[in-house]
């Protein structure tokens, strides 16, 4: 590690991220503790995309660790490709030397986060997937900035110490020794008055009457029981996006009761046949 590090700047939100003070707070004490920051939220309350967000304010390449049930913890850290050395040897036709195993050594997300000449964000993203001690090993790992490449007993060690954006949909609690090493953030789904904003930055130029029709029938279809995936922001946003190219949208449709491109909310098969359902029982009312 370096001794001396540039501070970043102050993370304040990006172009298309809407931040409350709150999380800012968090991330910006996080950054300065340099502890990672673990987000809790329903799918599609911007865990993933404050990532983007933070690399985006800060000028910070994004690395984004996808996690896997399967995952082994190596896998994240680097790759000994054996099959391409084996085929070499064999061929004799490559122009490495296949006595150099380093030659065959590939980084993996978190590896490429340490080797790297600048900060970087480093996502691990949907963590509640991996087993308790895939969790455990990857925050001693970055607890010590560094691991060991056995295959050539070499030690890697961060050049730069990463930002660490950790998320998770609470699928899976997660061990206590990992609770404990974290900042923790719940990110709550917004309010309507938050979502407005989010919206305004999406669609500057939204008339005020279409953006109050869908906001108050996306939080109606919200409201719907027994749905098992309800629309997030994202689908809102997507909504929004599917009704302005409809020459023939007008917000009084929403008005009405009438929810066209239902299939843009929903996702699952059952909630759609639901939402119709509580639809049409609701106009008949």
């Amino acid at each position: 590690m370096k001794e001396q590090e540039k501070k970043p700047r102050a993370f304040r939100g990006a172009s298309k991220y809407v931040l409350d003070e709150e999380l800012a707070k968090i991330v910006n004490i996080s950054i300065a503790l340099e502890m990672p920051l673990l987000l809790k939220g329903e799918p599609g309350t911007g865990k993933t995309m404050l990532a983007y967000a933070i690399a985006e304010s800060l000028g910070m390449p994004l690395l984004t660790l996808n996690v896997k049930s399967s995952m082994k913890l190596v896998e994240a850290l680097y790759q000994y490709d054996t099959l391409t050395r084996l085929n070499d040897s064999r061929f004799g036709d490559s122009k490495r030397d296949v006595s150099d195993i380093e030659a065959y050594i590939r980084m993996g997300k978190i590896g490429q986060s340490f080797v790297a000449d600048e900060k970087t964000v480093l996502l691990i993203d949907e963590i509640d997937k991996a087993d308790a001690d895939f969790q455990d090993d990857m925050l001693d790992v970055l607890d010590q900035m560094s691991f060991d490449i056995i295959e050539i007993d070499k030690t890697v060690r961060a050049k730069n110490r990463p930002v660490v954006i950790i998320t998770s949909n609470a699928k899976k609690d997660l061990s206590d020794p990992f609770l404990g090493r974290c900042n923790f953030h719940h990110i709550a789904f917004p309010e309507p008055e938050m979502m407005r904003r989010i919206v305004d930055v999406h669609f500057p130029k939204l008339s005020e009457e279409t953006a109050q029709a869908c906001i108050q029938a996306f939080y109606r279809l919200r409201d719907i029981g027994g749905v098992e995936k309800k629309p997030a922001t994202r689908e809102l946003i997507n909504w929004i996006r599917a009704l302005r190219s409809d020459p023939d949208f007008r917000p009084a449709l929403l008005q009405r009761g009438d929810v066209p491109y239902l299939g843009v909310l929903y996702k699952k098969s059952s909630d759609l046949t639901l939402a119709a359902r509580a639809i049409a029982r609701l106009r008949r009312q």
